[in-house]
């Protein structure tokens, strides 16, 4: 069985796209099979879908024979989940703010990892993926839905325009691929934005090397960026002396006077185990 499009739906049920939930649903069927593909969506795997509005992508996962836990938070499309899908013997809805979903009980006791898909609406893209490197950090992969300026930035290197503290912190854990580019007419209703598809894969070991606070890693990035271009010693100076900042540079082995954007994951943890040595690295 495969449910209708998205506009039949949304005319079956009286329905319409909630703008101010940044609702677009996606009706372009070759990215719901590349989503699919990308996802290794296959028996015997549960899938976990942030997001699953009318159901279209959920049932391309489902003819895969995947176990499919679905999330979604507007009681209307549950509504609609539950009348298309609700017979289906490996789905299961989760009427739930995928923010605040328990992701590590979901993928606890599976016996491979657990896939996570979902088209991210902007303004949650980046508390949801900060949620799942919390609670899912060897969940995999997550196949994601981004805005396309969101992917460049996700999927940009050390020095490039594009890179940020956000990735710099995402891909010290996962490596980060697009899987293809979508057009803005393959949703209805259309945004005014491209989107793409990327996946990130868990690493088998963080980039750099471990560090005893996570959390203060992170919020040495983000410190670092909040001005990205001031160079890294006038940066760091928010978070200790400057006398500190330079003893953290010269410990990691890093130029004071180079500008955050041009450092990897790797000389952002070395400077993350220096700031921990001297007693300072917490968040």
């Amino acid at each position: 069985m495969t449910i209708d499009s998205p506009g039949a739906l949304l005319r079956r049920y009286g329905l319409q796209a909630r703008h101010s939930w940044g609702q677009n649903f996606l009706i372009a069927a070759e990215v719901h099979a590349a989503i699919a593909i990308a996802s290794g969506a296959r028996p015997g795997r549960r899938v976990i879908e942030i997001g699953a509005g009318l159901g279209t992508l959920t049932d391309r996962l489902l003819a895969t024979g995947a176990e499919v836990w679905a999330i979604e938070r507007d009681r209307d499309l549950c509504a609609v989940l539950r009348a298309e899908l609700g017979d289906r013997p490996n789905f299961l809805l989760h009427e739930a703010d995928a923010v605040r979903f328990d992701y590590a009980a979901a993928i606890a006791g599976q016996p491979e990892p657990v896939a996570i898909v979902g088209n991210l609406p902007y303004q949650l893209t980046g508390p949801l993926l900060f949620a799942l490197l919390e609670q899912a950090p060897h969940a995999g992969p997550w196949v994601v839905m981004v805005q396309k300026e969101v992917a460049d930035r996700l999927c940009a290197r050390p020095g490039e325009d594009d890179y940020g503290g956000v990735t710099a912190v995402l891909s010290r854990m996962r490596t980060i691929a697009r899987v293809r580019n979508v057009p803005r007419g393959c949703f209805l209703p259309a945004p005014r934005v491209d989107s793409a598809v990327i996946r990130f894969d868990a690493r088998p070991e963080p980039l750099g090397g471990p560090v005893a606070d996570e959390a203060g890693l992170r919020h040495l990035v983000r410190t670092a960026f909040q001005q990205r271009r001031k160079v890294l010693i006038n940066s760091l100076a928010a978070l200790g002396s400057r006398a500190e900042a330079q003893a953290w540079c010269a410990a990691a082995g890093i130029d004071p006077g180079v500008r955050p954007e041009k450092l990897g994951p790797e000389q952002f943890a070395a400077l993350q185990r220096a700031r921990e040595t001297s007693g300072a690295g917490a968040a």
